[in-house]
């Protein structure tokens, strides 16, 4: 086993979950719920999306070939495209698009969820990381990186509801800043999600 690309897999996965924009993402989610439900909340999301992920890093990109039957570059290209918008819209209009995607409260575990925990990105690196390693090894990978990600937002909700008693409207506009400014990282994946797509259909037409 690689370490190096272990490493990576971790890395990539925890970029692309960025809990920034997490915190930024479930802002009215914390501003509502106590710190234990919050907590209960975020285990349960965080279990379900490490299933999918564990899921689609034992499958790889033959689920998409053979049940889907289209081809992994497509899902690349498109996920980019789902993405880039994503980011763009945070950029222009904030948190609030933000709260549109995720809807309702009912099953919010669910709903936090998807789309970003088990979104277009996620679902690419897992499968990245399961062809560039053992399946163990790409599940200790995701879990690794589902771990940091869960910690860092409770720790946020903890730091959250302190320093909104001391003085809400600057948490609140540093949370809507560095929303902002992970979109910028989230567009910029994107994009490299759409050029590997097209490298790789490259690649398949020889």
């Amino acid at each position: 086993m690689d370490t190096k690309q272990f490493l990576d897999a971790v890395v990539l996965m925890l970029v692309l979950f960025n809990p920034l924009l997490m915190s930024a993402y479930l802002h009215d989610v914390m501003n509502t719920l106590t710190s234990r439900e919050f907590f209960r909340v975020m285990s349960q999301a965080f279990l379900i999306s490490g299933l999918a992920f564990c899921g689609f890093a034992w499958a790889g990109d033959s689920f998409f070939s053979s049940v889907l039957q289209v081809r992994f570059s497509a899902f690349l290209l498109f996920g980019g495209i789902i993405f880039l918008i994503i980011a763009v819209r945070y950029i222009v209009f904030g948190a609030e698009m933000i709260g549109q995607l995720r809807g309702n409260n009912e099953g919010l575990a669910g709903s936090i969820a998807m789309p970003f925990m088990i979104g277009p990105g996620t679902i690419s690196a897992s499968v990245l990381a399961g062809t560039k390693l053992p399946v163990l090894w790409a599940c200790l990978a995701i879990a690794v990186a589902l771990l940091v990600s869960c910690l860092c937002l409770m720790v946020t909700k903890v730091c959250f509801d302190y320093l909104q008693k001391k003085n809400e409207r600057v948490l609140e506009r540093y949370l809507e800043m560095t929303g902002r400014a992970s979109a910028l990282v989230i567009g910029t994946i994107a994009i490299e999600m759409m050029m590997k797509g097209v490298d790789l259909w490259l690649a398949e037409r020889g």
